[in-house]
């Protein structure tokens, strides 16, 4: 089990690396430099998510020197970067951190003029790193709304469909305060498709939808009820009709790394060290029972005569029911330990881990677990029942010594999961 586990780690690593966000940003930049300030115009370079601080580095390496930088991200990641202003914001829930961060942001691209350039840097977690409430909303208005959808188990697209409507940041909010500068934004991806609308809540690109859209949505979730007065309201008033900068000649957004090319560079690992690797499913979504259900059968149909690595992506949603501490990927690990024992026959160890390095509001990037994790636990002095009803999954691997810790990658590209068959 050691071997396996200590397999298991280096693949995550080979996924992780695959994610490097300045390698990525900087093959992006060479193929698609964006164009520089006219006479008299400035360069300002902003990055926001949890890659920004390697972004942004990279970018000033290759970039002429800014006017202005400022660069958003979570507190793990932060690093002082000459003279670039680089701010923490809070996650997965907005504080006043992430509010003061979205001011700061609107502020670094007020006043600019078609002479003016932007280079903005996207990548996962922005969301909730810096928030600028629209209208009369307050940031207890944005925090009660994460709170609610965090826990209703929807996902990431929906998630984003609504906060883009309760914002002045999401939704081509950071393109519009820019205008009329030109922006050319370089994105990693978090999100499962890469729909760039959705990723940190497309500051820099169209929205997803409308605020009826957002509204629907809410409601089919039975959702409604439980927002804030104010946030209903908005929602309930009719939007003003805009014209999309998006598609217009101001922006230019490209995709500069992703989900699917980590679980690439995982198989590709996993082959180089005598494995037979294959990508099973590169969108696992749903809610995390359903989806340990779903690895599980996929394994089943798998031939495993030989050592057998198989490999997981996406990005799964948790329902909370109980108070509990954990994350989505602590959780799936969790289920997987309950059901693994009885559904495989061989020697197996599962992993599944955020990028980023951090799963939910936790100091673990995940899970890894084997046939022995559900009765370690016991073994412990927990109950893994009562602690898996409870939510509570980071005490549960915690006590059997299966919380994977990495500290902030400085990434972010969605989940990985990776299960190891050997009959060895």
């Amino acid at each position: 089990m050691t071997d396996l586990r200590r397999t298991a780690r280096a693949l995550f690593a080979a996924a992780v690396a695959r994610a490097n966000p300045a390698t990525a940003l900087a093959e992006s930049l060479k193929e698609h430099p964006p164009s520089l300030p006219l006479p008299g115009g400035r360069l300002i370079l902003v990055a926001l998510g949890k890659a920004a601080v390697p972004m942004m580095r990279q970018a000033i390496e290759m970039l002429p020197t800014p006017d202005r930088a400022i660069a958003v991200t979570n507190p793990e990641n932060v690093a002082d970067l000459p003279d670039v202003e680089v701010l923490a914001g809070s996650h997965p829930i907005p504080n006043h951190m992430s509010l003061a961060a979205g001011a700061a942001l609107r502020a670094a691209l007020s006043n600019l003029n078609a002479k003016d350039r932007v280079v903005a840097l996207i990548s996962g977690g922005g969301s909730a790193l810096a928030v600028a409430p629209a209208g009369g909303l307050t940031l207890a208005d944005k925090t009660a709304v994460t709170d609610l959808l965090l826990g209703a188990g929807i996902d990431i697209t929906e998630m984003n469909l609504i906060r883009q409507q309760l914002s002045e940041l999401k939704g081509g909010g950071l393109l519009s305060a820019a205008q009329p500068a030109q922006v050319f934004s370089y994105i990693l991806s978090d999100v499962i498709g890469d729909d760039l609308r959705a990723i940190a809540s497309g500051p820099t690109v169209a929205p997803l939808g409308s605020r009826s859209m957002a509204r629907d949505c809410l409601l089919s979730h039975n959702l409604w009820d439980g927002l804030p007065h104010a946030v209903r309201t908005h929602l309930a008033t009719p939007e003003d009709p805009k014209q999309s900068l998006a598609d217009s000649s101001v922006t230019s957004a490209h995709l500069i790394g992703s989900n699917r090319h980590s679980l690439i560079a995982m198989r590709d690992q996993a082959r180089r060290d005598g494995w037979a690797a294959h990508i099973v499913n590169d969108a696992l979504i749903g809610d995390v029972e359903g989806a340990a259900t779903e690895i599980l059968t996929a394994i089943q149909a798998h031939e495993t005569s030989r050592p057998t690595a198989l490999i997981f992506g996406g990005e799964t949603t948790v329902q909370l029911t109980g108070c509990g501490r954990g994350g989505r990927n602590q959780e799936l690990a969790l289920h997987i330990a309950r059901l693994g024992p009885r559904a495989l026959k061989e020697h197996w160890t599962f992993l599944s881990a955020g990028t980023d390095g951090r799963d939910g509001p936790t100091d673990a990037a995940g899970g890894i677990v084997d046939s022995g994790t559900w009765q370690r636990i016991s073994e412990n002095g927990g109950n893994p029942d009562a602690l898996l009803k409870n939510n509570d999954s980071h005490a549960a691997l915690k006590l059997s010594g299966d919380l994977l810790i990495t500290g902030g990658t400085g990434t972010n590209v969605a989940d990985v999961q990776i299960m190891l068959l050997s009959r060895q």
